[in-house]
């Protein structure tokens, strides 16, 4: 794609990024085939090749977001399946997270979409405060058909009662501490607590944490360590984000130059996307450089980390049939998709992929809040792929998908669990039953007796 901005506007490292991705792009249209929202609206500006038009017109002419663009813009989910999809290697993920930071800039949103935004980023990052959010809106369920009729913000109030789970687990989960290795330490990790995860499901981290010690690794969760910024940092609010992100990089480098760390381990993949992509986000910091890249080179989802440790065989009758749900973060953002799958199959499930499985299930952040409408119908899509299936159990790498997915079969009477990939890798080497499986039925199967030693001679 030709372009023309003038030397000026080039003086700026994130118009420079921008610039060369535009030129990156070479008009084919591949990415319209897999774009979640161009398959349900058939709008080429609702497609990653309009969106980069509007974006090329926008930050070439240097003149403020009009509402066109950002309605478009908005529409984007960041699912970054177009980046699977391109031929070219169009690096969408940065030209779009420039464009958001660009519109907040530039643009002066209604004040209904302020105020749904800045509670959002005021309450999302922070455990604490989003737990009372969430015990709150459990009390102001039953308003829900008085809410939905609100001018402007009615549809999403409502998303947002309509998500909160109606119980939160009553154990509050790990903050910092660490969790020694069990036998000989065969290394060292740091973990991230992050932020909503914690609270909507602790059992997670503490599967992995389980996990790692019954294979020799201590794991730390370091003071000071939060929200990874995603959250906010794709809402546009560039300075936030990178607020958080500072945070748990000075909080990691703590330990990578104290006693040491191996890898810095990410159980939720929406998190593990923006932070491998810390070392990018503070490219021009000369204070911040050095250790953001450091950051990222640690940084591993869970699962890239458990294939390397060799797991021990499964400890207990397993072949379910598992649904495998690959959240956009993992598949399109890291590039991870066989692995989780092929640890699973080790641990002696039965895989199924679910058709359509490049497709987003609507949730990406916070998406299904501020998209309601278009998150709906991704879910409703989602769930019936993964219905076809008949699976006794759903996994996935991410809270968000699990949350979002998990509303879809409410709202259909299914009972089918869902749980992280994490989960099941725990319960099947040895660990408890995961408190999903357990609430849904699934009978006790006791851990097996090890095989006698054979007679010396």
């Amino acid at each position: 794609m030709q372009t023309n901005f003038a030397p000026e506007q080039l003086k700026s490292s994130a118009m420079q990024s921008s610039e060369k991705i535009l030129r990156t792009c070479v008009h084919c249209g591949f990415c319209t085939a897999t774009c979640p929202t161009y398959l349900l609206l058939g709008d080429e500006l609702d497609s990653p090749r309009g969106r980069i038009y509007l974006i090329k017109d926008m930050l070439e002419n240097g003149r403020p977001a009009t509402p066109q663009v950002v309605k478009h813009i908005d529409r984007c989910l960041s699912c970054l399946s177009c980046m699977t999809t391109c031929p070219s290697g169009v690096h969408y993920m940065h030209l779009v997270d420039h464009a958001r930071a660009y519109i907040e800039d530039t643009y002066d949103r209604p004040w209904t979409d302020r105020a749904i935004r800045r509670l959002l980023s005021a309450v999302l990052p922070y455990p604490a405060r989003f737990r009372v959010a969430l015990l709150a809106a459990a009390l102001g369920r039953p308003l829900r058909p008085l809410v939905r009729r609100l001018p402007r913000v009615g549809a999403r109030l409502a998303a947002m009662l309509d998500l909160a789970p109606r119980r939160l687990p009553n154990k509050a989960p790990a903050s910092e501490g660490k969790s020694p290795a069990v036998g000989p330490r065969r290394a060292r990790v740091a973990m991230l607590t992050g932020c909503a995860q914690p609270v909507l499901d602790p059992f997670i981290n503490e599967a992995a944490i389980r996990l790692l010690n019954r294979h020799g690794v201590e794991v730390v969760l370091p003071k000071g360590e939060g929200c990874c910024g995603a959250l906010v940092h794709h809402m546009g609010e560039e300075k936030r984000g990178h607020a958080l992100a500072r945070a748990n990089i000075e909080a990691w480098t703590r330990e990578i130059e104290g006693e040491g760390l191996d890898a810095i381990l990410i159980t939720a993949s929406g998190c593990g996307t923006t932070i491998k992509d810390y070392g990018f986000m503070f490219r021009d910091d000369p204070a911040w450089a050095e250790k953001a890249r450091r950051v990222s080179e640690l940084a591993l989802d869970v699962t890239e980390y458990l294939a390397k440790l060799d797991l021990a065989a499964p400890a207990r009758e397993t072949g379910d049939v598992v649904a495998y749900h690959s959240a956009c973060s993992m598949q399109h953002g890291q590039k991870i998709t066989d692995l989780p799958k092929t640890l699973l199959k080790r641990a002696g499930f039965v895989v199924k992929d679910v058709p359509e499985g490049h497709i987003c299930c609507g949730s990406a952040g916070t998406y299904n809040i501020l998209q309601p409408e278009l998150a709906g119908q991704l879910r409703e899509r989602k769930v019936g792929n993964i219905e076809k299936l008949r699976p006794a159990i759903v996994a996935t790498g991410n809270i968000g998908c699990m949350t979002q997915i998990g509303k879809g079969f409410a709202d259909r009477g299914d009972r089918t669990p869902i749980v992280h990939t994490v989960e099941l890798l725990d319960w099947a080497t040895g660990g408890p039953m995961p408190p999903a499986l357990a609430d849904a039925g699934f009978a006790h199967r006791p851990v097996r007796e090890p095989e006698p030693l054979a007679a010396a001679g």
